[in-house]
């Protein structure tokens, strides 16, 4: 894996999302590497410096004048002697010092000293994060070099604050790190002057202007793909419904609302040497959409009539010009789910199937784990349940190897 043996420096900022910072401890451990632990004085009104310790396995580090530490340039080594400095949270202050290169606490003097790739994950407020300072200071901490994940979309600590402005999920800034990483490491890149597309999320379909026929699926599926596929070093396209994700680092991302737009823009992709087609594509939409909204009482209950709507995974698996090497497929399925992935890849000529149950059940519809089964012409290969991350690394490494074998 990309992290093994990894040495990480941790940097925890003043932020309501710093309990996160203490679940990608313990993800980053998980997965190989050894993790330090920087805290800002704010950062220990949210998380203790014992806690975040416990879990890194050594003491965190709190003070720019310890002198425990200090005696022999503590903060330069700490600067130097890892692989990647992560910022987690990043709040609008500490991002501010870091535009403006200030070093008057042991946070901002370390990543002042650092010559190491540095990731942050910027958290605070919408309002904060609009604001136009804090808009420069992403603009020249970008133009420094520095790499970002998220911030994402969604409910704020403060009640009835929604917007852009919440930390990225740790598993999300794990796999940010390999990808930045991985763009330093060429023996972590299987899929390095590879191609990939890949489609994620729903579509909707315009009932009018106002309304329209859609599904449950999240995207996280998708996305985590692209992340891994784009850490694994391919070029990835990726072709987005409407989701609430951030756009994985290092990824082209189309954004698109109906089926018939996603076929453009997967067209449009390619060539490529694998298609990936994990979106929940509506299988149907109205004929005619209304060009007002459609008013309640005037004519009684509208009657919508549907037609199909472009079967893109088919479409792109039986091109006789320009086919993608590797096309993969997903079923979601409430029943039968191996049975009716087989039937489906016979119909789609596609050359593998991921396949996974959807019941309400399960859990799978907009939670962060999956049980997958890989169909292919050989056979079913079933797996284990996992986090979605894992089965997009996954399924990276199998197409990694697939494509290897068949040059």
């Amino acid at each position: 894996m990309t992290l093994s043996s990894t040495k990480i420096l941790l940097v925890i900022s003043g932020g309501i999302a710093a309990y996160k910072a203490l679940d990608l401890i313990r993800r980053f451990r998980e997965r190989g590497a050894s993790v330090r632990v920087v805290m800002t004085r704010s950062a220990q009104e949210f998380v203790t410096p014992l806690s975040a310790g416990a879990l890194a396995g050594e003491p965190a580090y709190t003070d720019l004048f310890d002198s425990k530490t200090e005696f022999d340039i503590g903060h330069i080594r700490l600067a130097r002697e890892t692989d990647l400095v992560v910022v987690a949270p990043a709040t609008a202050n500490l991002m501010a010092k870091m535009a403006g290169g200030h070093a008057d606490d042991l946070a901002s003097t370390v990543l002042l000293a650092t010559d190491r790739p540095i990731l942050i994950a910027p958290a605070m407020n919408p309002v904060m994060w609009a604001h136009k300072a804090t808009r420069r200071n992403v603009a020249q901490l970008a133009t420094d070099g520095i790499t970002m994940v998220g911030p994402n979309a969604g409910e704020m600590a403060e009640s009835g604050e929604a917007g852009v402005g919440r930390m990225a999920e740790p598993l999300e800034i794990v796999a940010a790190a390999e990808a930045l990483l991985a763009t330093r490491d060429p023996a972590a890149r299987p899929l390095a002057g590879r191609k990939m597309l890949i489609t994620s999320g729903p579509t909707h379909e315009p009932i009018d202007p106002v309304r329209y026929i859609a599904n449950r699926s999240s995207g996280k599926q998708g996305h985590a793909i692209a992340r891994a596929a784009a850490a694994a070093g391919a070029a990835v396209t990726l072709i987005s419904g409407p989701v609430t994700l951030a756009d994985p680092p290092g990824v082209t991302v189309v954004r698109v609302e109906s089926a018939r737009e996603m076929l453009a823009a997967v067209e449009a992709a390619l060539p490529v040497d694998v298609a990936v087609f994990a979106a929940a594509v509506a299988d149907w939409r109205v004929a005619t959409a209304g060009t007002h909204k459609l008013k309640k009482g005037q004519a009684g209950t509208p009657q919508l009539a549907l037609v199909e709507n472009p079967d893109i995974l088919a479409t792109i698996a039986r091109r006789t010009s320009e086919r993608p090497r590797l096309v993969v497929g997903f079923a979601a399925e409430t029943e039968n789910v191996v049975a009716n992935a087989r039937d489906k890849l016979a119909r789609k000529g596609c050359d593998w199937i991921v396949a996974n149950d959807v019941s309400a059940a399960s859990g799978v519809m907009g939670g962060d784990r999956n049980t997958v089964h890989v169909v292919t012409a050989a056979g079913v290969d079933s797996w284990p349940i996992q986090s979605k991350e894992e089965v997009a690394q996954a399924l990276v490494a199998r197409m990694a190897e697939t494509l290897e074998e068949s040059v």
